[in-house]
């Protein structure tokens, strides 16, 4: 069956405004913090943004958005764990959940051959571009396993400095395969997060820079 051109972005369009959502909340309460928070809802919405980008990548047979997604997703369910969140939701929905990505790979790879011509071998993405967007994914996922490092050891939900580091150069890469591709899901969606990766990044040199001082202030009175 034939999927409309439209609804295949309007899907893409969808899960982008999740993750600039989660970008923007997450910016906008650590501004209000004065250092840099990972709040519950920046996991929860970076689920939804992952559930329908993983569609939007099957439905343009891109295998550069697949496998973004796939590596990031059970990272954003370990972080809503270790925040009590993801225990609040009904046993069926949560198996559901962590079950999407291993029936939808099973079922790519059921047939090899379809999978390798439609998604390694198409002529829309020649395979030096597939490779260059899915070095970008790659990196720009890796942050996420970085986060999942960082936090695992803390035994807390951090988004440390490293983090933001790697979206910048993630994000540069994937907003220069959305151009060769003519993508406007990619090019929108990832401008989007450019400034607040930046500011993050600030914010977290400022309460660097901050705690000692406030320590010394401290041990004054």
């Amino acid at each position: 069956m034939q999927v409309s051109p439209l609804l295949v972005y309007i899907i893409g369009f969808i899960a982008q405004a999740f993750f600039s959502a989660r970008t923007l909340v997450q910016w906008i309460l650590s501004e209000k913090a004065h250092k840099v928070l990972s709040p519950s809802i920046f996991w929860v919405l970076s689920l939804l943004g992952s559930i329908l980008l993983f569609t939007y990548g099957w439905m343009r047979h891109d295998f550069s958005i697949i496998l973004g997604q796939v590596i990031s997703y059970y990272i954003y369910i370990w972080n809503l764990d270790i925040k009590g969140i993801w225990h609040r939701i009904p046993l069926p929905l949560r198996w559901a959940v962590m079950s999407l990505p291993v029936a939808a790979v099973t079922f790519m790879l059921s047939d090899a051959a379809r999978f390798a011509n439609d998604f390694l071998h198409n002529d829309y993405v020649p395979l030096p571009l597939l490779i260059f967007g899915s070095a970008g994914q790659v990196i720009f996922t890796l942050r996420f396993v970085y986060q999942w490092y960082y936090s695992y050891r803390l035994k807390q939900s951090v988004l440390p400095i490293g983090f933001w580091t790697i979206s910048l150069i993630g994000s540069g890469i994937i907003i220069a395969y959305g151009v060769f591709r003519l993508d406007p899901v990619l090019i929108l969606g990832q401008s989007v997060g450019f400034v607040a990766y930046i500011r993050n990044i600030v914010l977290y040199r400022k309460e660097k820079n901050c705690t000692p001082r406030q320590q010394d202030t401290d041990k004054t009175l």
